[in-house]
């Protein structure tokens, strides 16, 4: 397929690569010149502005946060005024269930399709093409789109139709992912704070328990006191539970623990860790137990 891609991060970098490697013919745009040169040497084409990119068979986004996609999708010579009529926007970024609907329409409303299909998976998973790809929209557009999920996952989980599900979806998972750092921070400066070895404790936890990945990957990182530079940043933790408890207040649903996580990463912001790791969580709780 002819794809563009719009966003070359610590996710979107190999996650073109991989689209690149099954063969699709790829045009990329990034706002740092450095990230598409290194792709170009691989074989994708640079775009150089971003109408460049939208003029395949799909566009691929995966950006930071609602105004990067907001900036990208109705700009000045955006994405929607250049994909053509019956080109898919595959929006792969983290975004509120509200933007979601929005662009919904706003593709339908000039003949474009949109499709949901954000990510759960660290850049090491992006890397290995072993990403889980939660996706929505209309079946005739996610069945064009599959080929490209193959290349980058390892599995896809269709939801509905309506593509801001596959948003919902995402941002639950992200946070009970938060929900484990934050649970893991505190019970790890409990342990510690009474003299347990804590790679004896992180050995306990994941060999009975809690053996899922989540924990045995998060655990390791807050155990070995690691300060990952490539993973997913302190604000972007804060940007996701803020939008989780935007969903659920859109629905009166209660979501008492996503406060107390939202509180917490707002305190790591305060403290100058906005771009660090979210396990950072975990340093917090050391702190507040006097570690």
């Amino acid at each position: 397929m002819d794809v563009g891609f719009i966003g070359l991060g610590h996710m979107g970098a190999p996650m073109a690569r991989n689209l690149l490697k099954a063969g699709h013919h790829l045009i990329v745009y990034n706002r740092t010149r450095g990230k598409v040169e290194t792709l170009a040497r691989e074989g994708a084409q640079i775009a150089g502005h971003i109408a460049d990119a939208c003029q395949g068979d799909c566009l691929i986004t995966m950006l930071a946060d609602d105004r990067a996609v907001e900036d990208v999708v109705f700009g000045d010579r955006g994405v929607l005024s250049a994909l053509r009529r019956d080109a898919i926007h595959i929006s792969m970024s983290t975004i509120s269930v509200g933007l979601s609907d929005h662009l919904a329409e706003a593709h339908g409303k000039v003949g474009q399709g949109y499709v949901a299909a954000p990510v759960f998976g660290r850049p090491a998973a992006a890397e290995a093409a072993k990403l889980f790809i939660i996706a929505a929209g209309a079946d005739p557009m996610l069945s064009g789109c599959h080929q490209l999920f193959d290349a980058m996952g390892q599995e896809t989980f269709v939801i509905s139709n309506r593509p801001s599900e596959a948003n919902l979806v995402k941002l639950s998972g992200n946070f009970l992912i938060a929900s484990v750092l934050e649970s893991l921070g505190e019970a790890f400066a409990l342990v510690r704070k009474s003299g347990i070895d804590p790679h004896r404790y992180l050995n306990i936890l994941t060999s009975t328990l809690f053996s899922a990945p989540v924990y045995q990957t998060y655990g390791s990182i807050i155990a070995d006191e690691k300060q990952p530079t490539d993973g997913f940043k302190m604000s972007l933790g804060l940007k996701d539970m803020r939008l989780a408890l935007a969903a659920a207040d859109a629905l009166a649903v209660p979501m008492p623990v996503a406060s107390l996580v939202r509180d917490h990463f707002i305190e790591g912001v305060a403290q100058g860790e906005s771009d660090a790791d979210w396990s950072g969580l975990a340093r917090l709780a050391a702190r507040r137990a006097g570690l």
